[in-house]
């Protein structure tokens, strides 16, 4: 290929988007022309790259396609349009996605905290070992529930959220190594059914179950989704399938990012039925009846909307346009 016929046939759309890349507004039409002209100097870079590999004109395409990339992002990104994308299409298409993986995290997490509850009512001795007559005393009586109560709804629905979208990030975060998700998870569990055993050996069940499920579903729905997640980004090193390693976990990493954005508003949520609907003077049955119907919402959610984005060929992952930009820079 002539480089110089090529440079002087095209240098005009290479300046045109510089121009539009440079400026501070842009009209419907200028918008437009952006976007076209970005594809197409994206081509004429690839062109380059294979049949004539000027690095100094690779720099430069490059910087020019940085520069219109961030124009054409940052502009998308800002409008409530992303955000309800997001919300409607890319998160949901991630949880639908890999639904056997949460799902089945969070099966296998209900059935352990089920046999270590009944194990722990089977061996009272336990018990004993861990807590003092007087502290159980202390919790059946007075600490369980006051945990709810102690701050103001506001304060403590805040502190919660923290709380859990910590666990859950380190859940994610922690996924490429697998074995300290599967800690996190237990002690998780073995929190919950050491604290249930005790209640209910003391004939305070239904005060427990009344405390924890209002909340507790979406909530330790939304950790078990970030453990499955987080085995999900270990096992796509492990098992990459057809892609390469590196691309098979760069996929499921930014997934993984999705659905940690998502969890953040799945926890705000819990947190604030744990702030406001647990401790709140409503019937037992009504305060119940929330937090089941926050989880089917939730479920709804998933294997309505995910499944509808899954079906327009939505993954979680970001747009296929954006995973072929690149920057190229020199030796």
């Amino acid at each position: 290929m002539d480089l110089d016929a090529y440079v002087l046939t095209h240098s005009a759309d290479w300046r045109r988007l510089d121009e539009l890349a440079g400026r501070r507004r842009l009209s419907g039409a200028e918008s437009d022309e952006l976007v076209e002209l970005y594809q197409r100097v994206a081509t004429h870079l690839s062109v380059v790259r294979t049949s004539a590999p000027d690095a100094g004109l690779i720099a430069h395409l490059s910087s020019v396609l940085a520069r219109a990339r961030h124009r054409t992002v940052g502009t998308r990104a800002t409008t409530w349009r992303g955000v309800r994308d997001f919300f409607v299409l890319r998160f949901p298409a991630a949880l639908y996605r890999l639904r056997w993986w949460w799902l089945g995290t969070l099966a296998a997490n209900v059935a352990v905290a089920g046999v270590m509850m009944w194990w722990l009512l089977g061996n009272p001795a336990v018990e004993q070992s861990l807590l003092t007559p007087a502290e159980v005393d202390q919790l059946v009586r007075n600490d369980f529930e006051g945990y709810y109560s102690e701050y103001a709804a506001s304060h403590f629905a805040a502190q919660v959220w923290i709380n859990n979208a910590w666990v859950s990030a380190l859940c994610i975060a922690l996924g490429i190594l697998g074995l300290p998700v599967v800690w996190l998870l237990l002690q998780n569990v073995a929190n919950l059914a050491i604290i249930g055993s005790i209640m209910t050996r003391h004939d305070h069940a239904g005060h427990f179950w009344g405390l924890i499920l209002p909340h507790g579903l979406l909530e330790l729905t939304a950790v078990f989704v970030a453990g499955g997640v987080g085995l999900r980004l270990f096992w796509s090193w492990i098992e990459p399938g057809r892609l390469t390693r590196a691309q098979s976990l760069a996929r499921e990493g930014r997934t993984a990012g999705t659905i940690a954005l998502g969890l953040v508003a799945v926890l705000a949520l819990s947190g604030v039925i744990e702030a406001f609907v647990t401790p709140s003077p409503l019937p037992t049955a009504a305060r119940v009846a929330i937090g089941v119907l926050a989880e089917l919402a939730f479920v709804a959610y998933v294997f309505v909307l995910g499944r509808n984005a899954a079906l327009r060929g939505h993954t979680g992952d970001v747009d296929a346009a954006l995973l072929e930009d690149r920057v190229a820079t020199r030796a």
